[in-house]
C-alpha cells in the first residue's frame, strides 16, 4: 500500500525528473529552463486568476518573480557590457510588472511579461548552436 496519494507520488516524480534535468543541463540549457519555468508559472497564474484563486495566483507570480530575478543575477555586466545591462533593466521591468499583476490581480501585465520572456527565450534558443561551439571549441 502507498503511504502517499497518487498525486503526491506524481509530484515527487516530477520533482526528481526536474532535478535530474537540471543536473544534466549545460549553462545554456539552464537559462532555457528558467525561461520555460517563468512562462509556465505566469500561464498558471493567469488560470488561477480566472478561477478566482487569488492566493494561488500570488504564489505563482512570486515564483515567476524569483525566476526572473535569478535570470538577472546570472548576468555578467563586466564581461558582456551593454547587452547584460539592457537585459538587467528588462528583467527589472518584468519583475515590476509581475508585482503589479499580483497586487491588482490584473492579467494584462502577465500577458506582457510572458510575451517578453517568450521573445527572449526564442532568441536564446536560436544562439544555442553558437554557444555550443564556443563551449566545445569546435
Amino acid at each position: 500500500m502507498f503511504a502517499s496519494s497518487p498525486s503526491s507520488s506524481l509530484n515527487a516524480y516530477r520533482q526528481n525528473a526536474a532535478h535530474g534535468g537540471v543536473a544534466a543541463a549545460d549553462p545554456h540549457q539552464l537559462v532555457t529552463m528558467l525561461y520555460d519555468g517563468a512562462i509556465e508559472r505566469i500561464q498558471r497564474a493567469r488560470g488561477a486568476m480566472a478561477a478566482g484563486e487569488r492566493r494561488s495566483a500570488a504564489e505563482l507570480i512570486s515564483r515567476s518573480v524569483d525566476i526572473v530575478e535569478e535570470l538577472r543575477c546570472a548576468l555578467r555586466p563586466q564581461e558582456d557590457g551593454s547587452i547584460a545591462n539592457n537585459l538587467g533593466d528588462l528583467y527589472e521591468y518584468c519583475g515590476r510588472r509581475l508585482l503589479l499583476a499580483s497586487l491588482g490581480q490584473k492579467v494584462e501585465p502577465l500577458e506582457e511579461v510572458a510575451g517578453l520572456l517568450r521573445q527572449l527565450r526564442s532568441a536564446w534558443v536560436s544562439i544555442q548552436p553558437v554557444a555550443k561551439q564556443l563551449r566545445t571549441g569546435s
